[in-house]
Order: structure tokens, then sequence, then C-alpha cells
């Protein structure tokens, strides 16, 4: 899957996305036993900790060059109670975005390692922990009521490679429901609103042939989403609802709401 960020870049974010996260941590009056509206099973403190520990599990992978998947019970089993202070997970947060980003700095990226989906190197794990980071920053900001921006090359390579992975026919395998999508004329346009046109931030998801497939495109199509970048990088992860003032849509909104909820990402 190509990026339209480097490398370096996606390291980079890991530990910048990490810091802005954990600032929000450290204000008073920060409740670790809140729900999270967008990850509802979860309160803040599991959502931080599943964060902190797929950063640490990464990390093993790349350093050990594993040829298979470690143990994620750790962030995957994950306890509603904390002893630690919001200031201790901020800390602990930190140390491991850190930790990986320097382990991936220090790997060649087209070392092959054991990666979920196919590539098969660390540049997988560093785009998907850049991005995964930046959607769970996301989370937490909408647990604390407070705002969330992103900058618009990170919004931009999330909402691609947020395409390029839902687009993989392996997700058949792992979502058959998503077959379902597939039929003639099932096309989305998604275009935003607050980009320069050098950007290309036009997305356009087309439905109608026997794979799910996506291209960077301004085109007509059955329903078109017009909003702010970083709304619709949250209306597409699950994590904004389409129906909010912020997004003009025209045409098919029964197959908007169709293809939205068949492909939420975690």
């Amino acid at each position: 899957m190509n990026s339209t960020m480097a490398y370096d870049g996606h390291c980079a974010e890991i530990v910048t996305q990490t810091g802005l996260l954990a600032s929000c941590l450290r204000k008073e009056g920060t409740d670790l036993t809140a729900t999270v509206p967008s990850c509802p099973d979860w309160n803040l403190a599991q959502l931080l900790r599943h964060l902190g520990e797929a950063h640490r599990w990464v990390e093993e992978i790349v350093r050990t060059r594993a040829d298979r998947p470690p143990p994620d019970t750790a962030l995957r089993v994950l306890p509603r109670d904390t002893t630690r202070s919001p200031a201790d997970v901020a800390d602990w947060l930190t140390e491991g975005a850190e930790l990986l980003a320097a382990t991936l700095r220090a790997t060649d990226p087209d070392t092959r390692i054991w990666t979920p989906l196919p590539s098969g190197s660390p540049r997988f794990f560093a785009r998907r922990m850049a991005h995964e980071t930046v959607i769970h920053r996301a989370d937490a900001t909408l647990t604390l009521g407070t705002d969330f921006t992103v900058g618009q090359p990170v919004a931009l390579d999330a909402l691609d490679e947020w395409m390029a992975l839902g687009s993989l026919p392996e997700m058949f395998d792992f979502h058959p429901d998503r077959r379902e999508l597939l039929g003639p004329g099932r096309t989305l346009h998604f275009h935003a609103t607050d980009t320069p046109p050098d950007a290309g931030a036009d997305w356009l998801v087309d439905l109608t042939g026997d794979t799910l497939a996506w291209r960077r495109a301004q085109e007509p199509a059955a329903v078109s989403v017009h909003g702010p970048l970083t709304d619709l990088l949250l209306l597409i992860y699950g994590r904004r609802p389409a129906d909010r003032d912020t997004f003009e849509i025209t045409g098919d909104a029964e197959l908007l709401e169709f293809w939205l909820a068949r492909v939420l990402f975690g």
C-alpha cells in the first residue's frame, strides 16, 4: 500500500500524537473511569491501556524480527479498574510510543517480518500505529470533551490507509457481510472542503464490481459527502455521525449509512 507520508514521518507521528494525547491526560479533572462514547464497551483507562500495549506489542514484533505474532492478551483483555493516576498513564504511554518509534527507526523499513495483513515489513506497522494513535487520541478527546484537530498530511494519509485496508480482498474473509455492499450504481464520493485543490482531497468508493475499490478522484457518485477534512476522517472511522450540520450530503443517504455500518473500523 503506497503512502503519501514517508516512513520517518510515520515514526515521528507515533510520538507526536501520543504526546498530544498525554497532554490531555495531565489536565486537572481527568476521569479514567469515564465511558468512551466511540468505544462504549471501554472506559478511558481501557482505551489508553489498549493503545499503550499495542505500541509495546508492535515494538516486540519489529525488534525481534518476528515471523509469527506474539501473544496479544495484554491489548485485548483490559481491566476496567486502574490504580494509576492520569499523569502516570500519560508517562507510560509516552514511554511506549518513544520506544516503538526508536525501534522502528533503528530497523530497515523493508525488513521481512510478520504483519497481520499483506506487507510483511515495518512500513506497515509504522503507518498503522501512527494512525491507530491518531484515532484513539480522537476517542480520548471525545471522552474528555476537548477539541480534536490533526494536520492535513496526516489526515490525508490516514484516510488513504483506511481506504486501502478496507478494500483488501482479505476483508471478505474477515467480514463476509461486506459482500452485501456490492451492487450496480453503488458509488460514494467524499470531498474535503477545507483543503487546497492540489491536496487532491477527494475519495471515490466504487462498489459496482466484484471487489471493494477506491481511488482518489472527484467523480459523480450515487451519494456525495462534503465536509472539513478532520470531520470526514472521523465520519469514515465511525467517530462522528453523518447527520451533523458539518456535512453536506447529496444523493443516496441510505447507501452512505449502509456503507458506514458495514465498514466500521476498530
